[in-house]
């Protein structure tokens, strides 16, 4: 008959292996290891985590974005130069001016006769009239046409400016987004850090609850080697039959598989814990913990929500969604500007360039290739998602607290009620073992004692993990995870796990 004494234990390290990363439990390095309480594990996390590095980053991105865009409202200012080589045509029409011209003259020369005293009058009208006859030869040598080529080369060194005047509220959303975006990166710093820390609890309270289920297994197979011993004692002396020694060789056989499976959990426990922390072995120095006293009513860990950073994410994309929806809107008015230009080179300068421009102008988008109402709909729908989306968290949050306080106490009441069941387990094997050595007792109710004791004594530790899994996951629910150290100081019962050698 093989009697299962190891429930408890066996879940507890079903859990653990469940827990640790994937890969097994590998044969333990010869390292000394470093004595670590769990609040310079903590210390030692914030340096070496990347999850935390990153997300520090991150936040840092995000500030940095939003110093940049705080300056759009300045002017933008730009020098540029030029070096161009050109060449210039001109060309002039002189048919109607030499036509002008030529009347004129003509005209000018038939009055002037009458202009001199009658002495003169018949010289110069001869004079004249030969004139006259000569002007269409001489106008008819000027071309019809000028025409002007001018080439060379001009270096353009300019500076210019521009300056926003008025972008339809453009400028002030996209500055509330950007710092929106600090919100966000801020809120999903906080929750790298609560994930960090409660996998850190997980993995240093794991550690200790592995040690303390792998000495509890040792402590199974010792007995039941000494039980096996004595069965074959009593054996020779014909007081009990062949049936029985074998019986006691079975158990103590599975308490051996028990305490492999242990003690291989307790090196995956030893390498999840040592590979988080980037060391090559630690020795936790702070035990497991449980406070005898109940934590205050569910109630009073509620209306925290706007601490979680969870709902500070939803509402900071709120914000950035809000954002969009200016932005869009924006685009539906007109933009004003200034500009000016001043040109370096003024002694080089284009004929029509002038010396220097200022300037005001206005933009308004007629027809877009964006249809701007479907991108404002769009806008607006992705607000409203993202307010639905800060509810439901809001309500997650919510459920998980009460649902964490429930685990918590439920696990405290379950731990105090072990203390009077540890206490009779050992004195019924006590018993039962003085009743079997003096021939009175039964194998099978000493195997059915020790394994009740084994229960007892690995329950005992895994419901102490598991209350400061529930404390942990409690105090991240609800915003306040820095207090976990502050509930491990206050507990009134301390379970030493023999995790030090």
């Amino acid at each position: 008959m093989i009697i299962r004494h190891d429930n408890w234990s066996c879940v507890a390290l079903a859990f653990l292996l469940a827990a640790a990363p994937a890969g097994g439990a590998r044969a333990q390095t010869a390292a000394v290891p470093v004595a670590m309480s769990f609040e310079a594990a903590v210390r030692r996390l914030e340096t070496t985590s990347p999850a935390l590095s990153g997300a520090s980053h991150a936040e840092r991105a995000a500030r940095e974005t939003a110093a940049a865009v705080a300056t759009l409202r300045r002017p933008l200012v730009t020098a540029s130069a030029q070096y161009l080589e050109f060449q210039k045509t001109l060309s002039v029409d002189l048919t109607g001016a030499k036509q002008s011209a030529l009347g004129d003259t003509q005209d000018f020369l038939s009055g002037l006769p009458g202009t001199l005293p009658p002495a003169f009058q018949d010289i110069a009208t001869d004079v004249t009239n030969r004139l006259s006859q000569a002007l269409p030869g001489l106008f008819s040598a000027i071309p019809d046409s000028l025409s002007y080529r001018y080439r060379d080369d001009v270096f353009r060194p300019t500076v210019q400016a521009i300056v926003p005047l008025y972008t339809g509220g453009a400028i002030p959303a996209i500055q509330r987004g950007a710092r929106a975006g600090i919100d966000a990166a801020r809120a999903r710093t906080g929750q790298a850090r609560d994930a960090a820390r409660i996998n850190l609890i997980r993995a240093y309270f794991g550690q200790g609850t592995a040690a303390a289920l792998a000495r509890s297994a040792l402590e199974s197979r010792d007995a039941l080697d000494r039980l096996l011993s004595d069965a074959r004692k009593l054996e020779a002396a014909g007081v009990i039959a062949r049936a029985r020694v074998l019986e006691a060789q079975v158990a103590r056989d599975t308490a051996e598989r028990g305490y492999q499976r242990a003690a291989l959990a307790q090196s995956t426990a030893r390498d999840d814990l040592a590979r988080l922390l980037e060391v090559d072995a630690v020795d936790p120095t702070t035990p497991l913990f449980v406070a005898s006293r109940p934590l205050p009513p569910a109630r009073t860990f509620l209306g925290r929500e706007a601490d979680i950073a969870q709902v500070r994410q939803a509402d900071a994309a709120g914000q950035i969604a809000r954002a969009g929806v200016d932005l869009a809107k924006s685009r539906y008015r007109p933009q004003a500007f200034g500009f000016g230009e001043y040109n370096l080179n003024r002694g080089n300068a284009l004929p029509t360039e002038p010396d220097w421009v200022v300037g005001a102008g206005i933009r308004y988008t007629l027809l877009s290739n964006v249809d701007r109402g479907h991108t404002l709909n769009a806008a607006r729908e992705t607000a409203a998602a993202a307010d639905d989306a800060a509810r439901e968290a809001r309500k997650a949050a919510t459920g998980a607290s009460l649902k964490a306080w429930d685990l918590v106490e439920g696990a405290r009441r379950s731990f105090l009620l072990l203390d009077s069941s540890l206490a009779a387990a050992r004195e019924n094997l006590r018993v039962q073992q003085v009743s079997f050595r003096e021939g009175e007792g039964t194998l099978t109710a000493v195997l059915g004692a020790e394994a009740a004791l084994a229960s007892a004594r690995a329950e005992r530790a895994a419901i102490a993990y598991e209350y400061d899994l529930a404390l942990a996951g409690l105090l991240a629910s609800t915003g306040q995870l820095d207090a976990f150290a502050d509930h491990l100081a206050a507990a009134d019962i301390k379970i030493e796990t023999g995790a030090r050698p």
